[in-house]
């Protein structure tokens, strides 16, 4: 057994930005009924030109440089969506078609939206067992395709965009064991059935969401041997800011920076973590070394969740 560790985050959103006073030409709301009940601004929309294979290969690109990694030595891709219209091949193949990968396992995960933390788990499950030694772990949603635009309690919500890390081996840990589980009796609280739109029981979501997570992101921090108060960030799945802000207070994390690109970005689905992740990078706003808690949730009442080390 060996370890793993995160050197580097990237991101990619489509060009177009849709703004709350856009979407009140489209549909009976406002700036301030959406600001009230979720805390978004904008999100960004995918066209044509923003094929999700596209959007997770630049975002992967994003990530390998900023880590300094090679493409040809990448021996893992793993993508986590749930808003592929193909079966085969999966995204993640063609991922390392436009990258130029010599020859990576390609896997994708659906698990909606805590897809990515499942995903990395997997990735660095590989890591650990000697299976592979660099892995790109990629988000990457395009729910537009999937929503109702008459429908305003979810159209307000929703952005395309991905995300992506790169973790390498280590010789030390620098994720921790991923805490992971659902609610089966509420899995038909998020739906995308067919070729149907995205429909949720948005209710039953944030009660769910407000009164569990706090106590799984501690289950989280016991399986890494920190304390909240240890946190030097939070990202969890940017799903709603009446969610995040309330879970983030209720964990105790006293000294950690918060992540709301939910703001900005709307609810991205699997890639709501990483492109949140990134930004925080980028903008240096975590410390190197800092624990991160990562924790995903969602789609068929799944969660899961690890800390990390910043890059």
């Amino acid at each position: 057994m060996r370890g793993s560790k995160i050197v580097g985050a990237g991101h990619h959103q489509p060009a177009r930005v849709l703004s709350n006073h856009d979407l009140a030409t489209m549909v009976e709301t406002s700036d301030e009924w959406i600001r009230s009940r979720v805390g978004i601004r904008e999100r960004r929309i995918a066209g044509p030109a923003d094929p999700l294979d596209l959007m997770a290969a630049e975002a992967a690109a994003a990530a390998l440089r900023n880590a300094g990694v090679a493409v040809e030595t990448v021996d893992l891709v793993v993508v986590a969506t749930c808003t592929a219209v193909d079966r085969s091949p999966n995204i993640a193949a063609r991922v390392a078609r436009r990258l130029g990968m010599p020859s990576p396992a390609t896997i994708d995960i659906n698990v909606a939206c805590s897809g990515f933390t499942h995903a990395l788990a997997t990735a660095d499950g590989a890591v650990r067992l000697g299976s592979a030694t660099n892995a790109v772990v990629i988000g990457v949603e395009r729910l537009s395709d999937f929503t109702d635009w008459t429908d305003r309690t979810t159209c307000v919500l929703i952005g395309d965009g991905a995300g992506a890390v790169v973790l390498t081996a280590a010789e030390q840990p620098e994720i921790s064991p991923v805490v992971w589980g659902s609610f089966p009796d509420l899995g038909e609280a998020v739906v995308i059935e067919g070729g149907g739109k995205f429909t949720q029981a948005g209710q039953t979501v944030y009660r769910w969401a407000t009164t569990r997570l706090p106590d799984i992101a501690r289950q989280i921090c016991a399986a890494a041997d920190i304390t909240p108060d240890d946190l030097g960030g939070i990202v969890l799945h940017q799903a709603n800011l009446r969610i995040i802000e309330p879970v983030a207070e209720r964990i105790g994390a006293t000294k950690a920076v918060v992540a709301r690109d939910v703001i900005e970005s709307g609810n991205t689905s699997a890639a709501s973590i990483p492109i949140a992740l990134s930004k925080l990078l980028e903008r240096g706003e975590l410390q190197p070394g800092a624990p991160v808690l990562l924790l995903g949730f969602g789609g068929g009442l799944s969660y899961a969740g690890q800390i990390v080390r910043c890059p």
